[in-house]
């Protein structure tokens, strides 16, 4: 009997988004392949760096290890506070220049065009052009122009983008949020602002979309602001916390896929 079609859905939610990282770990030690990634904003980064085949423990010391100086190229805002050329050079030179369909797992990146106020889906063209759209959170990142399209952040829109994988074809469905359902963390700075009050509107729009995840991974993040990207590994380790408490159930529902028992035979 076949088995069946794993889509990872990668949530939006800043610095707490370096979490995913630990999920992947933690699916990859236990055997549970990823056939494809929808992802939004910090889910798209990092949906397209595995994508891409980067080993994860390079993808944790390069998170961990970056300096902002090589990604943060700020302005006197207009449309944002980074104008985002050098991480979009940066994107471009860890994805080796590739377009998304070139990619080694099925690709989706979501962004949101600000002119129609729609979902715009990425699954061709070139991968640090469709991620920058979708880390471009309002207010901080400049939108990306593209075509007759002005692109902001994929969370606005859709953070967990659940119904792109079963369009792509996913049978399962394993979801990973990393906004926390209560906020801890002090607001300290603008970028504070706009990120907090980012998170508590996709909160609102959210309920619903979860329904139709077979399984949901959320780290606990609470303590921990989207803005901080000096705590990179501790949002990596509790990202592998998290993963560790459903590896066994999502395993057990693969096993049972269409009557096949944990020999791998056919009932």
């Amino acid at each position: 009997m076949g088995r069946p079609k794993i889509g990872l859905a990668l949530g939006s939610g800043g610095a707490r988004g370096w979490a995913h990282v630990g999920v992947l770990k933690v699916l990859r030690e236990g055997g549970i392949p990823v056939h494809m990634i929808a992802g939004s904003s910090m889910g798209s980064l990092v949906g397209a760096l595995y994508a891409n085949n980067l080993e994860l423990d390079m993808i944790e010391e390069l998170a961990t290890r970056l300096n902002r100086k090589y990604w943060v190229d700020l302005t006197v805002p207009r449309k944002g506070f980074i104008i985002g050329d050098k991480v979009r050079e940066l994107i471009r030179l860890l994805t080796h220049g590739k377009s998304i369909e070139e990619l080694s797992i099925p690709l989706a990146v979501v962004a949101t065009d600000l002119v129609k106020g729609e979902r715009v889906v990425f699954t061709s063209g070139p991968v640090d052009l469709a991620v920058r759209a979708s880390i471009s959170i309002p207010g901080i990142f400049e939108p990306v122009e593209w075509e007759d399209k002005i692109l902001v952040d994929g969370g606005v829109i859709d953070r967990i983008p659940i119904t792109v994988l079963r369009e792509m074809g996913a049978d399962l469905v394993i979801a990973v949020d990393v906004v926390p359902r209560f906020n801890e963390v002090k607001i300290r700075s603008i970028f504070d602002v706009i990120a907090q009050t980012l998170g508590v509107m996709e909160r609102q729009m959210l309920s619903q979309q979860l329904i139709e995840a077979d399984f949901l991974i959320h780290p606990e993040l609470s303590e921990i602001s989207p803005t901080a990207f000096h705590q990179v590994e501790k949002c990596i380790r509790l990202g592998e916390e998290a993963a560790r408490a459903h590896v066994e159930r999502i395993r057990e529902r693969i096993r049972n896929w269409e009557g096949v028992d944990g020999d791998g035979m056919a009932k």
